[in-house]
């Protein structure tokens, strides 16, 4: 009896595996061998290529100038039209009462700059004349957009000048906690009352970024005097400050403060980075000797060609008619981290994209699809990228093509982007509380901070895992 059970089980084992084969060649109950194959005999090859013209697609800012031997000297400045408020406090509100109006840039408290933090520095806030273009680059021209004498601020700034604040939002119920340093520039207070009377006399003219472009267009952010470091601006927002008299009893009366974001720049809406990147000799040799160097923002990165033929070929050839199931395919790119002034670090992440579909991918604020797009996070323990995912870019090509690669699928860009993360609790548990989970909800050009590495292609390693099923 305990043999036929045995028979029974191991029955029910070969027909799920072909079950979930992705190809088949019949259901069989007869002896059989099954083995487990890794492949790690592929090559891929590649070359760093300039990309000096980028689409930032992101609400982030880097602004300075900073100049680090072994990099190269960058200058990043910025412009941005407005996300407004719909719903404006009135409620017994007279322009006489705005009291004040400032532009707000919030860095990140951690890694939110890169180079002397104590290095002094000024910064001119310009009034936009007309809409920005969309689509817009990295090389983009403000000349036209702006007038000089239309300077809303000058404002002398460091990473650490600003005010450390934390700040609470709640997401899906829970509350969410980040510590930000906030530079706050004072901009005329009679922007702050110009913009309650422009929604007092039409609240539609708010109701959208394209509608208040004709209030508002948006403002132009130069670096007007000094180097020494770059700032990471996660958000910017214009605040205005107001009073309200309030009549507490019959015998009280009393002037509140308040305090309103009318405005705020939000990946729904027109803005970008204008970055000069005059790149640094040492980096220009490694690019010449045949390195394929990864430097951001707009500056190197990396087309490779990906051997799926071969994979495929070599692959078919071996399992035959055996039943077969492709359990992974994987990347992984050893790194190393050229020395640097002020000592300039690997991208966090790095997108690999088919380069036919890279500025679709881009323009089309896509999300990596693990069929023609992928990305990968840095080790810093194991100095390397992986990619994990592209199982399901070798399944469309055997099922859906016949297992014949197209040049298209070989061709491949390794760029620099940011990978934005929204974070919420999936469930709760007695014992562990809640559990986070994160979701990638953004990928966009990298313009956090300066980056740079050497991805070491001639020890990266393709690794494919299948498993055959001889049937005797």
């Amino acid at each position: 009896m305990k043999q036929l059970i045995h028979v029974i089980l191991a029955a029910a084992a070969l027909l799920g595996l072909c079950a979930c084969a992705d190809e088949t060649i019949g259901v069989s109950i007869t002896d059989n061998v099954s083995s487990i194959i890794e492949d790690s005999s592929f090559v891929i090859t590649g070359h760093s290529v300039l990309n000096d013209r980028v689409q930032m697609r992101t609400s982030t800012k880097m602004l300075g100038a900073l100049s680090a031997a072994g990099f190269g000297t960058i200058k990043a400045e910025a412009v941005t039209m407005w996300m407004p408020s719909m719903n404006i406090d009135t409620a017994g509100i007279k322009p006489a009462n705005i009291d004040s109006c400032r532009l707000i840039l919030k860095l990140p408290y951690t890694n939110g700059f890169t180079g002397d933090s104590v290095a002094p520095m000024r910064l001119n806030v310009y009034r936009l004349n007309k809409p920005l273009p969309n689509p817009i680059y990295s090389d983009f021209d403000p000349a036209g957009y702006y007038d000089s004498s239309d300077l809303l601020a000058s404002e002398a700034y460091s990473p650490c000048s600003g005010t450390v604040q934390t700040l609470e939002s709640y997401v899906t119920g829970t509350l969410v906690m980040d510590t930000v340093r906030t530079i706050s520039i004072p901009v005329p207070t009679q922007l702050g009352r110009d913009l309650l009377n422009a929604y007092v006399a039409d609240p539609s003219r708010f109701a959208s970024p394209k509608s208040f472009a004709e209030v508002f267009p948006g403002i132009y952010i130069s670096n007007s005097y000094g180097s020494g470091h770059l700032v990471n601006i996660k958000s910017t927002e214009m605040e205005v400050y107001y009073h309200r008299h309030v009549v507490l009893n019959d015998s009280t009366e009393v002037d509140s403060a308040y305090n309103q974001t009318y405005l705020a720049s939000t990946p729904e809406i027109v803005s970008n980075n204008i970055i000069k990147f005059d790149i640094d000799d040492a980096v220009t040799s490694m690019v010449n000797s045949g390195e394929a160097i990864i430097a951001a923002p707009a500056g190197y990165e990396v087309q490779v060609h990906f051997p799926i033929q071969d994979i495929i070929d070599k692959y078919q050839a071996n399992v035959g008619k055996s039943q077969s199931l492709i359990n992974s395919l994987s990347l992984t790119l050893p790194a190393s981290v050229p020395v640097t002034q002020y000592g300039i670090m690997p991208p966090t992440y790095l997108l690999m994209v088919k380069t036919s579909k890279k500025d679709q991918f881009i323009n089309g604020d896509s999300l990596a699809n693990n069929k023609d797009s992928f990305y990968a996070i840095y080790d810093p323990v194991l100095k390397q990228y992986q990619f994990t995912g592209l199982r399901s870019y070798l399944l469309n090509i055997i099922n859906n093509q016949g297992g014949i690669a197209t040049q298209d699928d070989m061709d491949f860009t390794i760029t620099p982007v940011d990978v934005t993360n929204y974070t919420y609790q999936a469930g709760y548990s007695y014992y562990y509380g809640a559990t986070p989970t994160s979701t990638v909800t953004k990928i966009s050009p990298m313009v956090s901070r300066p980056a740079l590495v050497r991805l070491l292609l001639d020890k990266a390693k393709i690794k494919m895992t299948y498993s055959k099923q001889i049937v005797e």
